[in-house]
């Protein structure tokens, strides 16, 4: 029951995490209200956040053998 548990924080915390890191990289605005320069830049922000995720997962992976 634990295990239950533990996976469905770690599933609504992960959704958090991701709502926060896109909310950072639109600004806190929405894409409608954004110019085209703004909405490319948004997505060069969300691609280097992906990117960073990858990246601490692969050093997890490396730091447990």
């Amino acid at each position: 029951m634990d295990r239950i548990l533990q996976q469905i924080f770690r599933m609504f915390l992960n959704r958090g995490i991701n709502k926060g890191i896109n909310m950072a990289a639109n600004r806190g605005r929405d894409p409608k209200d954004m110019s085209p320069e703004e909405r490319a830049q948004a997505k060069s922000a969300r691609e280097t956040a992906r990117r960073a995720k990858q990246a601490i997962r692969i050093g997890r992976r490396m730091g447990r053998f």
